[in-house]
């Protein structure tokens, strides 16, 4: 029970984060400013890598398992992904998403808040 509570403190975070994102897209960009640095797009990776151990442990005690799990194994192919593709591909991708409009910004927000939204429900 008690990973329930993570996995909805996750939820909770990831459906902030949406809504700061919404009201101030910048932040994101300053995100992606942050992890472009040196080798902390590793890092990055690590967080996603942990993420998914947290949902792949939890998935059985929730709502709506699948759900879960599926969220585990999205966050384990991008964690995988960041390091397979090393900094300097990343680091290009980021530099296109940060050319983009801020509506694109928005929609990620809109995204990252349903998410958050998605995964409290199904804890």
């Amino acid at each position: 029970m008690r990973i329930v509570i993570v996995i909805k403190s996750l939820g909770m975070l990831f459906a902030l984060m949406g809504i700061a994102y919404l009201l101030r897209p910048d932040i994101i960009k300053k995100f992606m400013v942050f992890f472009k640095k040196g080798k902390r797009i590793y890092l990055a990776g690590l967080i996603r890598l942990a993420l998914a151990v947290v949902f792949f442990v939890a998935a059985r005690e929730c709502r709506f398992p699948w759900i879960i799990f599926a969220s585990g194994i999205i966050f384990l192919i991008s964690g995988f992904l960041i390091f397979m593709l090393g900094p300097e591909k990343i680091r290009r991708i980021l530099d296109w998403y940060q050319d983009q409009p801020a509506l694109i910004f928005r929609i990620i927000a809109v995204v990252v808040l349903i998410f958050g939204v998605l995964i409290i429900f199904s804890a």
